[in-house]
């Protein structure tokens, strides 16, 4: 009885068409945001239905500390910021909502540097840097942004937390560096300014 021998070189394709699978998963996310309607309840937890979650300081889970290269080549780490507010955003250059919120972004940023609040973005899936220094030049943003054309470092959130699940993403940590609100869609200025003031109040 003869064995058939698949060619030279399919389990190699095979194999790395199953990383790009996995990848592809982890990545494509809600493609660009969500049209859910938020839903609320009148306990600590409120949750939207796929939009805006936030959750009451007793119940917060510590973010992972995110470190790496940024866009313009420097060392970024997440909990040199402990102590401030910090609004981190998950946006990529080819993505029309990330654009349609960025102006939004790069205002309340500058306005709210002063008072303790710091933006950090997480760039996600431009593969040429070009691209997403280009983002930051056009829409004036002045706050660093994590590199990760991978999109990597979204696995470094543990599974069933309050993890980005959406192009564009936002969360706000509170001080102690625990998420305290999660957004999975592209925010408004009066929507943004929502988010970020309950914690910013938080003593």
């Amino acid at each position: 009885m003869s064995l058939s021998r698949a060619p030279r070189g399919t389990s190699r394709r095979r194999v790395t068409a199953l990383t790009a699978a996995v990848l592809a998963g982890v990545l494509g996310l809600t493609a660009c945001g969500s049209e859910d309607k938020p839903a609320s309840s009148d306990g600590g937890y409120i949750e939207g239905t796929g939009q805006i979650t936030t959750v009451a300081a007793d119940d917060r889970q510590p973010a992972p500390d995110l470190s790496g290269k940024t866009v313009e080549g420097g060392e970024l780490k997440l909990s040199d910021y402990r102590g401030k507010v910090v609004v981190l955003n998950v946006w990529g250059s080819w993505c029309p909502p990330c654009r349609s919120e960025a102006p939004a972004f790069a205002k309340v940023s500058k306005e709210l540097e002063k008072d303790g609040v710091q933006f950090v973005g997480l760039n996600i899936r431009d593969l040429d840097v070009a691209n997403a220094k280009a983002f930051d030049r056009n829409f004036e943003i002045a706050y660093p942004s994590l590199y990760d054309p991978s999109g990597k470092t979204l696995l470094r959130f543990p599974k069933g937390s309050l993890n980005p699940q959406a192009i564009p993403s936002t969360l706000v940590l509170d001080r102690e560096g625990k998420i305290a609100t999660r957004a999975l869609k592209p925010l408004s200025e009066p929507e943004l300014r929502e988010i970020i003031e309950p914690v910013l109040a938080e003593k």
